[in-house]
């Protein structure tokens, strides 16, 4: 018994160091890409330029309004977003379809895009899983990683 516990223990160590370095790597990565997007910026502002910023590539959906008298096509836009209920929100992907979408429902939304530090928030807060026709709350990368 007290092997397996100490095998146990070392391997949850050494996972807790991967995990670790991993994010380091993520962390250089994402503040690479936000230092190129300022030199970007300074780059066109001094050549008397201008700089257009990236799309976005996910947005966040909050529905805001009830819908009584609304169209069955908003209604069914509406239920495709997953927004059944005043309050909901969703993560989508932001794709040409997918904006013609949000301007037809446009008055019974609100959407933006978030950064990292707002969706891993939200995930970490509010976020389940779909494990075995089962909804478990996302508590560690336990769940994710024995699912994938």
């Amino acid at each position: 018994m007290k092997n397996f516990l100490r095998q146990a223990k070392k391997n949850r160590r050494k996972l807790r160091l991967q995990a670790y370095t991993r994010a380091r790597k993520y962390e250089k990565e994402y503040n690479e890409a936000d230092r190129e997007l300022i030199s970007k910026r300074r780059q066109a502002r001094n050549q008397g330029q201008f700089f257009v910023e990236p799309e976005p590539k996910i947005a966040i959906v909050v529905r805001i309004r009830g819908i009584m008298g609304v169209s069955p096509k908003v209604k069914k836009i509406l239920r495709l977003l997953r927004l059944r209920q005043l309050h909901n929100a969703t993560f989508v992907k932001m794709t040409p379809p997918m904006a013609k979408m949000l301007k037809l429902v446009e008055p019974y939304i609100a959407y933006g895009y978030p950064n990292l530090k707002t969706v891993r928030s939200i995930i970490y807060k509010r976020g389940y899983a779909s494990v075995r026709a089962q909804r478990l709350r996302i508590v560690d990368n336990d769940i994710i990683k024995k699912t994938s």
